[in-house]
């Protein structure tokens, strides 16, 4: 590879780590190009999935300000760089990892933070971003119903008191009666 050729794959792989949420170191030993390409299917639109030589990723690396991947590039390795949830590229890449065992992955780095390849995975078990955000949704508007149903409670026992004392005296319950008058004795 010429010197500008070089210089331009660093430039290209630093703006791919700079504009990414989350990346994530594998070694894909073993994989053909066709496992390759349903890997890349399958991360989808938001995750690019680069087969990298080592030299210039630690180069790019280091550029970008990431220092995660230090010591770890060594055999064939690949990046899949995430620009979309970090929690659905996970899960692409484990699901994977099952079918194809050959897909190893090594760590990572999450918005900034290095991740070792456990945090991948538990990572990869959370539910997704639309998930957890539907389940505080869902909380959020019970909290308010019961809120509502206690500020209510009070206001309806009222109501429901008065019907039934109307309800009582509409019966033919009967009236209640007046004592008699008092007789006044003159004197």
């Amino acid at each position: 590879m010429a010197r500008a050729d070089k210089a331009a794959a660093v430039k290209e792989i630093t703006t791919l780590f700079n504009e990414s949420n989350a990346a994530v170191l594998t070694e894909y030993r073993g994989l053909t190009v066709a496992q390759l390409s349903q890997l890349r299917t399958t991360l989808g639109p938001d995750t690019t999935y680069a087969v990298l030589k080592n030299t210039l990723a630690s180069i790019a690396a280091k550029e970008a300000g990431v220092s995660a991947f230090e010591g770890q590039l060594v055999g064939p390795t690949a990046i899949a760089f995430v620009a979309g949830d970090p929690v659905e590229a996970a899960k692409g890449l484990r699901d994977f990892a099952r079918t194809n065992p050959q897909l190893i992955v090594k760590g990572g780095v999450l918005e900034g933070r290095a991740i070792s390849a456990a945090d991948v995975t538990a990572l990869a078990d959370l539910e997704s971003r639309e998930v957890l955000l539907a389940k505080v949704a869902g909380v959020l508007k019970a909290s308010q119903a019961r809120a509502a149903a206690l500020f209510q409670a009070p206001l309806s026992k009222t109501v429901r008191t008065v019907e039934a004392l109307r309800e009582k005296q509409a019966a033919g319950s009967p009236a209640p009666v007046e004592a008699p008058a008092a007789e006044t004795v003159d004197a």
